[in-house]
């Protein structure tokens, strides 16, 4: 499951830096805006203890992580959504992304240019999302001419998707975010229209606030986003030191929860397959069934599902195996409509 996570902010706030730490890829993180270009893409394993201790258990050969795409977008500027800087280029790489992590520069640095010349997160966040905000509603009112002779037919469903497309329109001009506008997706009609548009807002979001004090009070405001606390500068260094150096200097790595929040952000959620020859985390998405989570796998899986053996990953380590588990009675045959959940470990039957 290829899911993307980019990684969007104004020039300078830390983004290529961040996509470095986050990836062990080189970038270029010169000290000018537009630097990033092209989007830089890695492949992020998303940090599991669990997978080691049932490698463990299972003395496996091999260990295959869940992972996470990091996309580094070029720097935005007031004005994008009519074409300034790299604004087009900008908004069509993000439109390909599932979900959004917004570097957001909390730090004093003279020797490091601020592209409006003062730190303050809430106008930079504002910025961005401004322009994310004004290329959406450009894609609403496109769209609301494009639907207006079917509504004018009668046709029903133009007519439902007509009214959600008002109510986007109504909150976005408020400054709201699409992904807070109340719509209901269980309606089909609505989730087509929300699909086929594509909303820059309509992604979940989530902050990064590159600081050098972590421990410092922020704005209510600031506190209330979806939210990670990380010293960029500090990570990056962090990469070259020894355990010893790290432990000797009391430094502490807080790149793991990001790439965890942005796996949940995705919603996504793990479940494991483990034996000798290899001990897997399988991504999916939260809420599915025992099928669709042998879809990952293979698709006959879903296919020709018949039922499922389950257990928590914590209860298989106590049993200490498989065919103890089993003894016990601690395996359960599950069927098509079981709700997978999260360190469930799973053998398909087909």
């Amino acid at each position: 499951m290829a899911l993307k996570v980019g990684i969007v902010g104004l020039p300078n706030v830390g983004k290529s830096t961040l996509f470095k730490v986050l990836t062990r890829k080189a970038v270029d993180i010169n000290n000018y805006p537009f630097c990033t270009i092209e989007p830089n893409v890695g492949i992020v394993e998303v940090p599991d203890a669990r997978l080691q201790k049932l490698s463990d258990m299972s003395q496996t050969k091999k260990i295959v992580p869940a992972v996470v795409e990091f996309v580094d977008i070029a720097g935005l500027v007031k004005g994008a959504s009519q074409g300034e800087g790299l604004g087009n280029k900008f908004l069509a790489n993000i439109r390909e992304v599932d979900a959004i992590v917004q570097v957001v520069r909390l730090f004093e640095n003279p020797n490091i240019i601020h592209v409006h010349n003062k730190v303050d997160g809430e106008h930079d966040i504002e910025i961005i999302n401004t322009e994310l905000i004004l290329a959406d509603m450009e894609t609403i009112a496109k769209r609301k001419v494009r639907s207006i002779k079917e509504v004018r037919a009668g046709n029903k469903e133009a007519i439902a998707q007509f009214a959600v497309l008002e109510a986007l329109e109504s909150g976005l001009e408020k400054g709201m975010l699409a992904n807070t506008v109340e719509v209901n997706m269980q309606d089909e009609a609505v989730k087509k229209l929300m699909i086929e548009l594509s909303l820059l807002t309509a992604k979940p979001f989530l902050y990064v606030y590159n600081m050098s004090d972590l421990e410092a009070t922020l704005p209510t405001h600031l506190e209330e986003k979806p939210c990670v606390r990380l010293d960029i500068k500090i990570e990056e260094e962090l990469m070259d030191m020894s355990e010893e150096d790290k432990q000797e200097l009391e430094l502490v790595s807080h790149i793991d929860d990001l790439i965890r929040k942005a796996y949940s952000l995705l919603g996504l959620m793990t479940f494991f397959t483990t034996g000798v020859q290899e001990t897997r985390a399988w991504t999916i998405h939260q809420g599915s069934t025992a099928p669709q989570a042998g879809a990952a796998i293979h698709s006959d899986f879903e296919d020709k599902f018949i039922r499922a053996e389950v257990i928590h990953w914590e209860e298989l380590l106590e049993a200490g195996s498989w065919a103890k588990a089993r003894e016990i009675g601690k395996l359960r045959l599950e069927g098509k409509d079981y709700i997978v959940k999260d360190g469930d470990v799973m053998i398909f039957k087909v």
